[in-house]
């Protein structure tokens, strides 16, 4: 085993970790983010996904974010209980925007610094921007973005040959659809 597989293994014991903390909204997902995001964001580049390599660096800021976030949502309606805030409809329809104006301008910029996978690449991202971002704000719609994003990442991963990778967004989906399950008969509405 080399170090760049080594790398890989690690990014998915330790995101497999992240997701079963998201599932149970643990506020100890987020730290653990950082590591994650860390890992994956120097295996993407290794393999030339600039893209998916950039989004990594962005969920370790995010991390950041989504801790103080839902530090301040747990406060609302008790230890151990899972918050969620409603989706308003002004921030699904900008997230639709930038989805279909970021995907088209990330997939022309991913072309022109010769990334591997483009279209996947640049899809994914985008999904996966926006999905982050409503993590952070605890709406119980990003884990279907995250269905989303998590079957193009596993396509991605499987084109560049990151098997390992690939293992990691197979389970981030089936684990999405469990959330998503889960969020909805356990979560309790706070204000914003």
């Amino acid at each position: 085993m080399d170090w760049i597989q080594a790398i890989e293994i690690f990014a998915t014991v330790t995101g497999i970790a992240y997701v079963v903390l998201e599932i149970l909204q643990k506020n100890a997902m987020w730290v653990l983010g950082i590591f994650t995001g860390i890992a994956c964001a120097v295996s993407f580049g290794l393999q030339h996904v600039w893209a998916s390599m950039g989004l990594n660096i962005y969920y370790v800021g995010m991390s950041v974010v989504g801790l103080i976030q839902w530090k301040k949502a747990s406060e609302q309606v008790g230890e151990g209980e899972l918050h969620l805030q409603e989706l308003p409809q002004r921030v699904a329809i900008w997230s639709s925007a930038l989805l279909v104006l970021g995907s088209v301008v990330l997939i022309q910029v991913l072309r022109l610094t010769g990334d591997a996978a483009p279209v996947l690449d640049g899809i994914a991202a985008v999904l996966s921007v926006i999905a982050t971002w409503w993590l952070a704000q605890s709406y119980l719609q990003q884990w279907l973005l995250w269905i989303v994003a998590d079957i193009l990442s596993t396509a991605l991963c499987i084109s560049t040959g990151q098997y390992w990778m690939a293992v990691l967004y197979a389970m981030y989906t089936a684990s999405a659809v469990y959330g998503y399950f889960h969020w909805k008969g356990n979560g309790k509405f706070v204000q914003a």
